[in-house]
């Protein structure tokens, strides 16, 4: 016989989406057996139910991944379970990454499960075995906590759906409207690896609430108001093509005596920072990897990590100047010719000067939105990018900005309990100043290679 393709399989759900009726349907079929909400955070499979496969919840919470174990080990049909966005990280990572484990995706009009959820817990009614003990109630619509269960769930959805990409699998995805077709719980049965089929659905559960949405909240029209606020198509999303970035630890800075940790931007206000850290905590130290900064952390109790952005115009124009103009990387600059990125020469007027650096700003754009074949340097990443690659080991504590740097540094060092020196006036050697060329096209310009960091971070013209 050909080896079965999966050891088991979760269903990734969320409450109120129809994973009870799913998992009843499911357990008609003699060769699975779905076992419920096993790693939901108060109970073991279902409601007042502690124990499964001999471990109860403490077991279970010191090492989910051994109920994992046994639940493949014992289980005499294919197991599977019930997963929320709420359930134990642990065991998502897992299973996540093992091929041996079938994901089953069960999705729901998000507007409906959360009226579902609203009416469940007015009632107190999860389950409904008998239409003769059924608890109506009508909800009153709350927009805010709406945005925030819609939220929830794209959110677990997009990790889900990243989780599935890197690893080269696939999902089986179903709808709440589907589970009542029997063509296609056959389908689901197949994906998971069985030869049986069944004629009907499960008639254990009856459909709670069947009325139409506005049937089921106070204010219908205040719920039709409150969604055409909604951006259904994200129109105001501004695309990310940027590749995630790393951390960026070893470029990390930190006081030698004191608990102050500098994350530095690339063309940013750098060696003015490093100068200043180097006094404010008594000495410089670097080159960390991710084990030595962790011991510094441990050295340092209550220490403060921070970094600087710098306004896109003035960040851009740092990078031109080095990677460009400067003694940057030759290979770079080879291929940012080929890309008509222009290098005045150092006696060029300042016509020149900003043609120059308009070219530059020209392939930023293309270089940002992924048409270049020219990898995205970290001098001229988005500051965005850069901050959610700090955030892959942690976040800074303190996000602070160039134009504004004496009041963040005095801020950074009342912190950590020191008289913070003052901020040395060091001028950047740079061949010309941004303030010669700037006008309202480089300002254009220069948004619409960094949308992102605009967006993001609420940046206004630049000013000298």
């Amino acid at each position: 016989m050909p080896e079965k393709p999966f050891d088991l399989f979760v269903i990734l759900a969320e409450m109120r989406t129809g994973s009870n009726f799913l998992e009843a349907s499911l357990n008609e079929y003699a060769t699975l057996s779905c076992l419920g909400e096993v790693y939901n955070p108060t109970f073991v499979g279902h409601k007042n139910q502690s124990e499964l496969f001999d471990m109860d919840l403490a077991q279970r919470e010191a090492d989910p991944l051994e109920l994992l174990r046994r639940m493949v080990a014992q289980s005499k049909a294919l197991p599977g379970f019930r997963f929320f966005h709420d359930h134990d990280p642990r065991v998502l990572e897992q299973v996540m990454a093992d091929p041996r484990c079938a994901k089953v995706v069960l999705t729901r009009n998000p507007l409906e499960s959360y009226v579902s959820l609203s009416i469940a817990k007015q009632t107190g009614q999860w389950k409904l075995t008998n239409v003769k003990h059924q608890r109506q109630a009508k909800v009153r619509f709350d927009a805010k906590a709406f945005e925030s269960h819609l939220e929830e769930i794209q959110a677990f959805q997009i990790r889900i759906m990243h989780a599935l990409q890197v690893s080269g699998q696939t999902a089986f995805y179903i709808d709440y409207d589907d589970i009542g077709d029997v063509e296609v719980l056959n389908g689901l049965a197949k994906f998971l690896g069985t030869d049986e089929r069944i004629e009907g659905v499960s008639d254990k559960l009856k459909k709670q609430n069947p009325e139409p949405l506005s049937d089921k909240v106070e204010n219908p029209e205040e719920m039709e108001a409150a969604l055409a606020r909604l951006d259904r198509f994200n129109l105001s999303r501004t695309p990310n093509f940027e590749p995630r970035r790393g951390p960026a630890v070893p470029g990390f800075h930190a006081g030698a005596e004191v608990g102050l940790l500098y994350m530095p931007v690339q063309a940013g206000p750098e060696a003015q920072v490093l100068a200043w850290l180097e006094a404010a905590g008594q000495g410089l130290v670097g080159g960390f990897t991710q084990k030595a900064l962790r011991q510094w952390k441990r050295r340092h109790p209550g220490h403060r990590s921070f970094t600087v952005l710098r306004h896109p115009v003035a960040r851009a124009h740092a990078a031109y100047c080095t990677q460009v103009l400067g003694s940057g990387n030759r290979d770079t600059r080879a291929a940012l010719r080929r890309y008509q990125v222009t290098a005045p020469d150092a006696d060029a007027d300042r016509d020149a000067r900003r043609a120059g650096f308009l070219s530059f700003l020209s392939f930023l754009k293309q270089n940002l939105a992924g048409q270049t074949g020219l990898r995205i340097n970290g001098a001229w990443a988005s500051q965005a990018a850069v901050l959610q690659g700090f955030a892959r080991f942690q976040g800074p504590d303190l996000v602070l900005r160039e134009d504004r740097l004496p009041e963040g540094l005095a801020y950074l060092g009342a912190e950590v309990g020191i008289a913070p020196p003052p901020l040395p006036a060091l001028a950047e050697d740079l061949p010309f100043a941004l303030a010669g060329i700037y006008d309202k096209e480089v300002e254009a310009a220069t948004r619409d290679a960094y949308q992102r960091d605009y967006m993001a971070f609420g940046w206004g013209p630049w000013q000298a």
